[in-house]
């Protein structure tokens, strides 16, 4: 029996996951494997976070709540913006949602007619391609490699722009490369979008606190304010606050826009969990300076990375600006063999073979629509970075040409 539609059967489930769960698969066999494959902090949120949501449960009242979440909670948002990102939006102008993930589902369910465009430049994050495609959009696919700087370029919008498009599709700073867009980039990609009104912006910033060199963040609609009718904003407290499994994210941009969003969440989850919510208003709110320690130890796992692959033969890696992501080009080993004789005939092989000889579980480039890299997440103890960069560099040494 038949049990999916064209387009569910069309996607796959979330490659980063699937590899995570095939390596915590090996460690239950008890084989020894050092796990970098799914982004989340290896760190618990502030303490006065956990506490504000056991406050919550124990005040009671923990009953449906709005679609667009608890007022204070926007009212914290609002402030957020205003205050780090010099952009004031309205209670009505903001919503919350399940995670940043909900909310692109929402509003490409809300906005997308089959058929419409999204440019989405890669490498990218390995859930928007499917999740437009999941809403009967098409993914248009914008190749931005180590020459930009992995990111798009104007003249590179301009040509993958048509009168079927309907978003262009940002993240900075981007998981996997950990590129960040600077005001002045920014300001040449809107130059473009001025020229074609029916285009509309989302800004994936969910790592705008995750800063590891001397890279400012800048938000895409504090850089172009006469676009802030055509963009929205996504972000949440998951990566910044350590808060990956309470699934609160949010978002903001025009008015007409949320409310959309809001009628699709009315219709599907009803509500964000109020102790969820509870929790992610101190985050907001409080104490930040978990925020800051957060970053500079992000920052140093950073440079260990690149102190220790930088002198690997045939491995390309460019140092990351954001994020806690190493994205390293494979593309020199693509074509080896193992010492049993088989060809590595792509990433995709590579990583198995990472995984399967050497215990060190990453995701490679092919899920990011970038064959010829692999992504390691940097989230991780600095002794399981130093033992997953010597496994690698094992790896790299036990093949041949």
């Amino acid at each position: 029996m038949k049990f999916e539609n064209v387009r569910a059967a069309g996607i796959k489930s979330s490659p980063s996951m699937a590899i995570a769960m095939a390596a915590r698969k090996l460690m239950s066999e008890g084989r020894d494997v050092i796990d970098l494959s799914l982004g989340e902090p290896d760190f618990e949120p502030p303490a006065h976070v956990a506490d504000a949501a056991c406050a919550a449960i124990r005040a009671g009242g923990i009953r449906y709540g709005a679609p667009a979440g608890m007022e204070s909670l926007r009212q914290a948002i609002v402030k957020k913006f205003r205050t780090e990102n010099h952009l004031d939006y309205g209670l009505d102008e903001v919503m919350i949602a399940n995670g940043a993930k909900q909310i692109l589902f929402d509003v490409f369910l809300a906005t997308l007619e089959p058929g419409d465009d999204v440019i989405v430049p890669t490498p990218c994050w390995v859930s928007y391609g499917d999740i437009v495609s999941l809403h009967g959009g098409v993914p248009v696919y914008v190749s931005c490699g180590p020459e930009t700087g992995f990111k798009i370029t104007a003249e590179r919008l301009e040509a993958a722009i048509t009168p079927k498009t309907r978003w262009l599709m940002l993240n900075s700073p981007s998981n996997p490369t950990g590129a960040i867009y600077t005001r002045e980039e920014y300001r040449a990609l809107a130059a473009v979008l001025a020229r074609h009104p029916q285009v509309l912006v989302i800004s994936d910033e969910i790592y705008e606190h995750i800063l590891l060199r001397d890279v400012p963040f800048i938000s895409f609609a504090e850089a172009c304010p006469e676009l802030r009718d055509r963009t929205m904003i996504v972000n949440g407290v998951s990566k910044a606050y350590a808060m990956t499994g309470w699934r609160v994210g949010y978002a903001a941009g025009p008015k007409a826009l949320i409310a959309a969003l809001n009628k699709m969440q009315s219709q599907s989850v009803t509500s964000v969990s109020p102790v969820a919510q509870a929790a992610a208003l101190a985050a907001l709110s409080g104490d930040q300076g978990f925020v800051g320690e957060a970053a500079r130890t992000f920052a140093h796992r950073a440079r260990l990375v690149v102190e220790r692959l930088s002198p690997v033969p045939d491995l390309e890696f460019t140092a990351p600006d954001g994020a806690f992501y190493a994205f390293i080009g494979v593309s020199r080993l693509i074509g080896r063999k193992t010492p049993a004789g088989a060809a590595l005939a792509d990433d995709n092989e590579l990583a198995a073979y990472l995984l399967n000889e050497f215990g060190l579980s990453s995701v490679p480039g092919m899920a990011f629509a970038a064959p010829g890299f692999i992504r390691l997440s940097i989230a991780a103890s600095d002794r399981a970075l130093e033992g997953a960069c010597e496994r690698l560099s094992g790896m790299v040494r036990s093949i041949r040409p």
